[in-house]
């Protein structure tokens, strides 16, 4: 099954909840068994693979009102069940939290019973919601994509080698550290600080904080700050000076940088494209 690219701001996702199936992206493959949950952060085109001998086969769709169904084309008994979506990502604030997380991002509910009782039941609702298929589907199935999403994100690990996902990292340490900085984006952070309330050295730290987030300490310190300056830049009614200020940068062009490096656009054009004043990108 092949995925296309979905517009901009789409975050596309597959659970797997039985079989087993392959998920080509990026050149790479990787394995799905039951259980696991798939995010694609990248937005990348990409394609789902069953394995069996012979040709490879098509899919048929059937359009309802919000939800699409995909069998195989010459029908028989179901390979796997797989169900597809992509999350709507909001400007600013959801864009660089995705934009923080490998491609591809899994999380694999099934191992933990905790985990394989709430994925069951959060399917056995989509999937009767989806076959409704009536006024108000598209609503509520948006509502449960937020709690997978959720599940997710305090879930999932990167699929590669050494990926990591900082919304659920393992290491105590390191996770403290990030709950810190979270609270207080735009304290005076440093490395040498976190280190001490870690209770280990600055090497140690180093290393060990970029071993579970994928990432250095000042890149995640920039998109945390962003974050929350996108998110008051919607928000509130602060000047950007003093939304800049408030999340650690000195200098409000210094802050106009990194945002725009990380959002595609100037502070002051974001808020008004989300204000409904200037049109923004298609």
């Amino acid at each position: 099954m092949d995925v296309a690219s979905e517009g901009p701001r789409a975050v596309p996702f597959h659970v797997l909840l039985e079989g087993e199936c392959a998920l080509e992206v990026g050149g790479e493959l990787y394995p799905m068994k039951a259980g696991d949950v798939v995010v694609i952060p990248s937005n990348a085109g990409h394609r789902i693979l069953t394995s069996g001998a012979g040709a490879v086969q098509g899919t048929s769709e059937r359009t309802g009102e919000s939800i699409i169904f995909t069998a195989s084309a010459d029908g028989g008994s179901p390979v796997i069940d797989l169900f597809c979506g992509h999350f709507s990502v909001s400007p600013g604030a959801g864009t660089i939290l995705f934009g923080s997380l490998p491609t591809p991002t899994v999380a694999s509910l099934f191992d933990s019973e905790a985990g394989r009782s709430t994925l069951v039941r959060l399917s056995e609702l989509m999937r009767a919601e989806a076959e409704r298929d009536a006024d108000g589907s598209a609503a509520i199935m948006s509502a449960f994509c937020t709690v997978l999403i959720a599940l997710v994100l305090r879930t999932a690990g990167g699929a590669g080698a050494g990926a990591g996902v900082w919304t659920a990292v393992p290491d105590e340490h390191v996770s403290a550290a990030i709950r810190r900085v979270l609270a207080r984006p735009g304290g005076d952070w440093s490395i040498e600080a976190l280190s001490r309330q870690s209770a280990m050295s600055r090497a140690t730290f180093i290393r060990r904080f970029q071993a579970a987030t994928g990432m250095t300490f000042g890149t995640f310190l920039t998109r945390a700050r962003l974050m929350t300056a996108a998110d008051l830049l919607v928000g509130s009614d602060w000047t950007v000076s003093a939304v800049a200020a408030h999340v650690g940068y000195r200098s409000e062009s210094a802050f106009t940088r990194a945002f725009r490096a990380a959002v595609g656009e100037t502070p002051a054009r974001f808020r008004r494209v989300e204000a409904g004043l200037v049109p923004g990108d298609a």
